[in-house]
């Protein structure tokens, strides 16, 4: 078990606050590695850190270049390395992609893609130095599928699988591993218009082979996996993790 163990290890988590984030935050610490949490509202990030035994927060907004890069090169000057990146800060707007709001479009962009580019970019730097790094990137089922009044949503998400691959492309040789973990249909703060919507709840039960929506918790040992020495020749894939239903019709 020594491959999965996360001891002297640190790792940085955005958009931790809450849901996907918070629990892979959780689930980090559980296996040894210090974590940082990320987020952008200093009550909710404050809230979320006082959960976790050992935890440190890194308050900055993923979306603005200038204020990643100086969030993470302060902290490596001031406290130590990074060793593991999870890119989890994203959102979420559905709507008609024929009326959709240009401005909630640009939102995605920055905050599900430009986000990766933005804190990725500044950790790998760091970790390029070091010859040595992990870094996750949080994809989606969407990343493979679309479906009806997100197509914008989806469109980031398929950035965010190449870019996981462009990532491995240009810094495997720097001894960094790049992956990603595709979530399916899990219950979060994101998905709470559709968890509400029983005709949804219907549709997905049975089009998900497993039969149910993901638990937060049931993402944390891939995660665990892709941060560890278990993966050490693995880079540039996503690992879907979503009931089966990115392979079944």
């Amino acid at each position: 078990m020594k491959l999965f163990d996360l001891t002297g290890k640190r790792a940085l988590i955005t958009g931790a606050s809450q849901g996907i984030g918070f629990a892979l935050a959780k689930g980090l610490a559980e296996a040894g590695a210090e974590v940082v949490l990320n987020g952008r509202d200093a009550v909710r990030l404050d809230a979320a850190v006082a959960q976790v035994p050992g935890a440190r927060g890194l308050l900055f907004d993923v979306t603005d270049y200038k204020a990643a890069r100086a969030a993470v090169d302060g902290f490596e000057a001031d406290i130590g390395p990074i060793d593991i990146l999870v890119n989890n800060a994203g959102m979420q707007h559905r709507g008609p992609l024929q009326d959709f709001p240009e401005e909630a479009f640009q939102r995605l962009l920055q905050t599900n893609v430009a986000s990766v580019f933005n804190v990725g970019q500044a950790v790998a730097r760091h970790m390029i130095a070091r010859g040595a790094g992990k870094i996750i990137n949080i994809a989606s089922v969407q990343t493979a599928l679309a479906r009806p009044g997100i197509a914008p949503y989806t469109a980031t998400k398929g950035a965010v699988g190449n870019l996981t691959k462009g990532m491995a492309t240009d810094w495997a040789r720097y001894g960094l591993q790049c992956n990603a973990i595709a979530p399916g249909y899990f219950e979060t703060p994101l998905n709470a218009a559709l968890i509400a919507d029983p005709a949804f709840n219907e549709w997905l039960i049975k089009r998900t082979p497993a039969g149910r929506w993901g638990r937060v918790e049931e993402l944390v040992g891939a995660c665990i996996f892709l941060a560890s020495a278990a993966s050490s020749f693995i880079n540039g894939q996503c690992l879907h993790i979503d009931g089966g239903i990115t392979v079944s019709l």
